[in-house]
């Protein structure tokens, strides 16, 4: 089973979303399932471009790494990439942002008011775009509702496959994953797995996917 010759983007990690120059809105995303899965890519001959937010891990070797901070950052870097085979758009990104200010706010008799601006919808916008990859996986991290909220989830984004997890418990950040792979087929579940052997078998799925052009994929 290879991969050789597929351009794939991958997306891992949180952005950070400056408030000031010295606060951020963040989440909790390690970027350890991303770039697990960027890593289990490129070890089946992929070229994979990972796109990282702000986290400290080391580039999976074979990968071509381009570090961003904020979430429009992020959706510039997947455009710029493009085109690709596929894309796993493994990223927590914030769906909001902040009316910043260049100088730190001062703290007062009461909390300042944010204004908030939505982000751009990276994974919906891929999906509609005319360099739209033939494979579009989203992630989806829920406390609840898990299948019924992915599903509705990929229809709306118009992805083909959304890996679905439960984060109410210490997923964000550690090592092991239990996910729910939603496609057109119906909900998979796979059972708790290191997030290694996770990407592996992601990996795989994708690689017998591309390597099937004239079945819908979806």
């Amino acid at each position: 089973m290879s991969l050789s010759g597929a351009h794939i983007i991958v997306t891992a990690g949180p952005t950070h979303e400056p408030i000031d120059p010295v606060r951020y809105i963040a989440n909790r995303s390690s970027g350890k399932q991303g770039f697990a899965i960027a890593g289990a890519l490129a070890a089946l001959g992929a070229r994979v471009t990972l796109i990282a937010g702000p986290v400290h891990l080391a580039t999976p070797a074979k990968t071509d790494r381009v570090d961003v901070e904020t979430a429009c950052q992020m959706h510039a870097a997947v455009d710029a990439a493009l085109p690709a085979d596929a894309a796993v758009m493994v990223a927590a990104v914030a769906d909001w942002r902040v009316e910043a200010t260049d100088r730190k706010i001062k703290k007062g008799e009461s909390a300042p008011v944010l204004h908030l601006v939505e982000n751009p919808d990276i994974l919906a916008g891929l999906a509609r775009h005319p360099q739209r990859p033939p494979l579009v996986i989203g992630f989806a991290a829920e406390t609840e509702n898990v299948v019924a909220h992915a599903t509705a989830k990929r229809s709306r984004k118009r992805a083909d496959w959304i890996v679905a997890n439960d984060v109410s418990g210490d997923v964000m950040g550690g090592d092991t994953n239990a996910i729910v792979l939603i496609t057109a087929e119906g909900a998979e579940s796979w059972p708790a797995l290191p997030k290694a052997e996770v990407a592996a078998r992601l990996a795989r799925r994708i690689a017998t996917a591309l390597d099937m052009p004239h079945k819908d994929r979806t």
